[in-house]
């Protein structure tokens, strides 16, 4: 392996070098510009598929399956266009916005959460009702481009003004990414789940509807009782006061890896 493996490096080339850059580059640039989307993982996936079945078919000599794959990937080349539209005319208008690629924002966990922690309890004070999703790791761009789009500094004034019952953008719900409030007012799939306690309204459905398809963290607070929930994976956490949101909401807001235990840990508890 090791004289497979020293022969291949002499054989590299200035040419071969850029070559192989150019091609990590196209997909480096083909992930980075649908992030923020659902649309990613379904193209890792069919990346990792395409991968692994060209491997097989190269380690066992597979003919009939070598033969389709061949055939397939023109195919496949065709409907990825087609499948991926909607994210390839958002990655070219991204492209085209003056200084995109050297904005980065820095975020800070703690302010995120300790701001919607106490907008969520002055909502529930006042008796305003609200629901206010986190993106996570998997993009929720197709449910933001059903609200009105903001791009706005997050702020314990702004989601008050928000969920105002004479707003405007009152309904639906508002969408967060790191710091920032990307729209409101944005539809989101209810959930389908039949074992659901019936007094759980619309509000409460969309919050774990929008957790069942990704790791997105929804707050919710109830206009009728005016008490906060929490979504998490297609889980509802229920009267929460604002230390306790706060704190599960922190934990929620790490790394994915401790998500799934504070979770757990939160709705034994709720229960």
């Amino acid at each position: 392996m090791w004289s497979t493996f020293s022969e291949l490096l002499s054989r590299l080339t200035l040419s071969s070098i850029l070559d192989i850059l150019l091609v990590a580059l196209v997909f480096y640039g083909l992930f980075y510009f649908v992030q923020g989307t659902r649309a990613v993982t379904l193209l890792r996936g069919t990346i990792i598929v395409v991968f692994l079945a060209v491997l097989a078919s190269s380690i066992f000599h597979l003919t009939a399956f070598n033969w389709l794959i061949r055939n397939s990937i023109p195919a496949l080349l065709v409907a990825i266009p087609v499948i991926f539209q909607p994210e390839l005319r958002r990655a070219l208008e991204r492209l085209g916005r003056p200084g995109m690629l050297l904005t980065r924002r820095s975020v800070s966990a703690a302010q995120t959460v300790n701001t919607i922690a106490r907008a969520a309890n002055e909502l529930a004070e006042q008796g305003f009702g609200a629901l206010i999703v986190l993106e996570g790791t998997t993009g929720l761009q197709d449910f933001i481009d059903t609200g009105v789009l903001l791009d706005a500094q997050l702020s314990d004034g702004l989601l008050l003004s928000l969920f105002y019952k004479n707003s405007a953008l009152h309904d639906g719900a508002v969408i967060i990414r790191e710091d920032r409030v990307v729209a409101a007012a944005c539809m989101l799939p209810l959930s389908e789940d039949n074992d659901l306690d019936r007094e759980l309204g619309t509000r409460h459905r969309a919050a774990i509807g929008v957790t069942e398809g990704t790791d997105a963290i929804a707050v919710v607070v109830s206009e009728e009782t005016g008490t906060m929930a929490i979504a998490h994976n297609g889980r509802l956490v229920r009267r929460l006061d604002e230390g306790e949101l706060n704190r599960l909401l922190f934990r929620l807001y790490q790394p994915r890896a401790l998500s799934a235990r504070g979770m757990n840990h939160a709705n034994a508890r709720g229960k």
